[in-house]
């Protein structure tokens, strides 16, 4: 494994096992407790994914000291402001039996998440949280955040993935010494990701898969990555990334791919904020 040191000095997997839209709780269980068999150590979940406990379950079970496990959590928007916040991390630990997270992102920026970050400040100076941070936050409100609070966030999670590579942003970050971190590495499938001849090409002189490339070369930009997958199959293959590396050429071929623009959603298109904010009510 390889890992990445954070700007208060914590460590963190580089590669890790994401939960979302695993709603089942006995196949999150299951899915996490393969994961963890497999070698992945960092698990990521979040308020809103509703597995929290299923999680929690599996870290139980999996017998593995719980020093060797990075354990994410997010805080979703209807929790947002100091009082709520608080409340709900103290119930996210007892869902996922944990005294402490290794990480606590704030899910979406919307809603108090000035207060939810003063939560989250008191609680990481408590030894609750190793490191805090933040998810979906674009360069405007990352530079907000930081310029107004005291503790720099250690980890913007973002869409990241070979269609929209947040370049850009990933310079931001870079800048204030926030460590980028990909959702959906896959792009969950969108654009034929799996079958694209440029990854195929490049993959078929490593004796790699779509998949593997795709993950290494984020990897290799310095950008964390939590795939998602019910399949153990998979999960073995997606942790496979270590035994290669791309070369600078395959490197800039795939950076070529990059359409610089969301597979899934903006936060700068009005009907979308609605939608977000919305399911805070």
């Amino acid at each position: 494994m390889e890992y990445v040191k954070l700007n208060n000095g914590v460590k963190m997997p580089v590669l890790g096992y994401g939960v979302y839209q695993i709603v089942e709780q006995e196949e999150c269980e299951r899915c996490v407790l393969d994961a963890i068999s497999v070698g992945y150590r960092s698990i990521d979940t979040a308020q809103a994914y509703g597995n929290e406990m299923a999680v929690g379950r599996a870290i139980k079970k999996s017998g593995v000291p719980r020093e060797e496990l990075f354990i994410t959590t997010k805080v979703w928007i209807s929790n947002a402001g100091y009082e709520k916040a608080k409340k709900s991390i103290e119930e996210s630990l007892k869902k996922l039996q944990l005294d402490y997270l290794d990480l606590l992102l704030i899910h979406q920026p919307f809603g108090d998440y000035y207060g939810t970050y003063r939560a989250m400040e008191e609680l990481y100076k408590d030894g609750k949280i190793k490191a805090i941070g933040v998810s979906n936050f674009y360069p405007d409100r990352l530079i907000d955040l930081i310029q107004f609070n005291e503790i720099v966030p250690a980890i913007n999670q973002v869409e990241t993935h070979r269609f929209n590579q947040q370049v850009k942003a990933q310079e931001i970050m870079n800048k204030y010494g926030v460590q980028i971190e990909s959702w959906a590495p896959f792009a969950e499938g969108k654009n034929d990701m799996f079958m694209n001849g440029t990854l195929k090409a490049i993959g078929d002189k490593y004796n790699k898969s779509n998949a593997q490339v795709a993950l290494r070369y984020l990897i290799q930009r310095g950008v964390v990555v939590i795939p998602k997958t019910v399949n153990k199959d998979r999960m073995i293959e997606n942790f496979d990334v270590f035994d290669f590396k791309l070369s600078k050429d395959d490197m800039d071929i795939i950076a070529k791919l990059d359409k610089k623009e969301s597979s899934f959603f903006s936060h700068y298109d009005p009907k979308i904020v609605e939608f977000i904010t919305s399911l805070a009510r």
